[in-house]
C-alpha cells in the first residue's frame, strides 16, 4: 500500500530533569514509552533533546558573581568596552550585570538601527528619514535620543538603551553608550573590549586587534574554564547561556557527543533499530513580522550522530513537472519522477538544474529548526523530540 504520510516530527514529554539525572537513559526511556516500546521506531528516524534539559542534568550552571570574578581577572583596570551586544532579558541583561559586578566603568557599543539577531531600537524607515550614515556615523546617547526618541521593543516593551544603562549603575558601576556599526569606534573610549556579537564575533576581534586594541575578548572567553567551582563551556564560554534565576545562568552545555551517541546505543539496544540522535538549541530562521533571528546560540547542534553529517540531497520535483516530464501527466507523470528520484546522483547535486530552490542548509540546522518550532520554549513539556520519515522521498512505500 501506497504510504500517504512523510516526515512527522512528535514532541515527546519526558519527567523534569533536574542536576545530575541521567538525560541517556531519561531520552531513551521517554522515547520507548512513547514509541509502544520501540516498535514504532525506524531505522533513520531522529531523537533530538534541546540543550536546555543536557545543560540542567550536567549541572552546568554559574552565577553573576563567578562572571564578575572572571571579568576582573580579565580587565583588572576595571574600564572596557562592550561591542555589539544582543537586546535581550533573558540571554545578556544576567551576563551584563556580571560584567558591570566587575567593572568601575563600561562603554557599550550598540549596532543600529537593529542588534545581530534582529531586534531593532527603530526601523530602517526612521533610519532613512533622519539622514544618519549607518556606515559612518558614531552617535553618543544624546544625538542618538534627539534622531530617535524613546522607542520600545514592540515585542517585550522594553527600551533596551535605558534598561542596560540602569542595569550597570544599578550595581555600582558607570556607564557610557554609544552607536556605531563600526567595532573600531569603541577603540576612541577604551582598548580593552569584549566582544558581544554572536555569529562575527572572530571577525569583530580580529578588527579591534589590527586597529590597536589591546586586550580583546569575547564572550567565548568567559567561563570557559571553571571558576570558583562553576560550570563552563571550554567552546563557547557564554554563548548560549539563559537566565535560571535572577543570580544564575545555565550555561550551553558541554561533551555532548557521548550524550547522542549513548541515546542511539541505548535504542539500538532496546530496539534494534538505527537512529540518529542530536542535540539542539535556537533554531536558524527569521520571523517576518518582529523580524527577529531565532538563532541566539552560538550553534543550532552542539552534537549530532554520523547520518545528520552533511546537506540534503534533493531534486525539486516542480522542476521535473514543468520540464523534463512536461508532457507526462498522472500516474505516467509520478512514474516517471519516481524513477529520476531513483536514479538521483549520490554525490552533492551543487549547481545541477533539478535540484535548484532546494534548500542548501546543514541537515542538523533544518533538522534542528523542526525540533525547535515542534517543541517551543514554553510550557509543552516536549524536550524531546522523535521524528520519522525525514530522509524518505516519494518513491518510500
Amino acid at each position: 500500500m501506497e504510504r500517504l504520510i512523510g516526515t512527522v516530527s512528535r514532541g515527546v514529554r519526558a519527567p523534569i530533569i533536574r542536576e545530575g539525572d541521567d538525560i541517556v537513559k531519561i531520552v531513551a526511556d521517554s522515547v520507548l514509552a512513547a514509541s509502544n516500546g520501540g516498535a514504532d521506531l525506524l531505522d533513520k528516524d531522529i531523537v533530538a533533546v534541546t540543550e536546555s534539559v543536557v545543560a540542567r542534568a550536567q549541572a552546568n550552571y554559574a552565577t553573576v558573581d563567578d562572571i564578575a570574578d572572571d571579568i576582573r581577572a580579565k580587565f583588572p583596570s576595571g574600564v572596557f568596552g562592550i561591542v555589539f551586544p544582543i537586546h535581550s532579558r533573558n540571554r545578556f541583561s544576567i551576563l551584563l550585570r556580571g560584567f558591570a559586578k566587575g567593572a568601575k566603568k563600561i562603554y557599550i557599543l550598540f549596532s543600529y538601527p537593529a542588534d545581530e539577531v534582529g531586534n531593532h531600537f527603530f526601523s530602517q524607515d526612521d533610519l532613512d528619514a533622519s539622514g544618519v550614515d549607518p556606515y559612518k556615523d558614531v552617535l553618543d546617547e544624546e544625538t542618538y535620543r534627539k534622531h530617535f526618541g524613546y522607542q520600545l521593543h514592540p515585542f517585550t516593551g522594553m527600551d533596551y538603551v535605558t534598561y542596560y544603562h540602569e542595569l550597570i549603575e544599578g550595581v555600582g558601576a558607570e556607564c557610557e553608550i554609544i552607536f556605531a556599526n563600526d567595532a573600531r569606534a569603541i577603540l576612541n573610549y577604551t582598548k580593552n573590549v569584549l566582544a558581544c556579537d554572536i555569529h562575527t564575533r572572530e571577525r569583530t576581534k580580529r578588527i579591534l586587534k589590527a586597529a590597536g586594541g589591546e586586550i580583546v575578548y569575547d564572550m567565548a572567553d568567559v567561563l570557559s574554564a571553571p571558576v570558583n567551582g562553576s560550570g563552563y563551556n571550554e567552546d563557547y564560554g557564554l554563548y548560549g547561556s539563559n537566565k535560571s534565576t535572577e543570580d544564575r545562568i545555565k550555561l550551553f552545555p558541554r561533551d555532548c557527543q557521548p550524550v547522542v551517541d549513548g541515546i542511539a546505543k541505548a535504542l539500538y539496544e532496546a530496539s534494534g533499530k538505527h537512529v540518529e540522535a542530536m542535540v539542539y538549541g535556537d533554531g536558524a530562521f527569521k520571523d517576518p513580522v518582529g523580524k527577529i533571528w531565532e538563532l541566539a546560540d552560538p550553534v543550532v547542534s552542539p552534537a549530532y550522530t554520523a547520518g545528520l553529517e552533511g546537506q540534503p540531497n534533493e531534486l525539486k520535483l516542480k522542476y521535473l513537472a514543468d520540464n523534463d516530464f512536461k508532457h507526462l501527466k498522472g500516474e505516467e507523470l509520478e512514474a516517471a519522477i519516481k524513477e529520476s528520484i531513483k536514479h538521483k546522483p549520490t554525490e552533492s547535486m551543487v549547481g545541477n538544474m533539478a535540484s535548484q530552490g532546494t534548500t542548501p542548509r546543514r541537515l542538523t540546522d533544518l533538522i534542528g529548526s523542526l525540533c525547535d518550532l515542534t517543541s517551543g520554549s514554553g510550557d509543552k513539556g516536549t524536550p524531546i523530540i522523535w521524528i520519522s520519515g525525514y530522509f524518505d522521498n516519494l518513491t518510500a512505500e
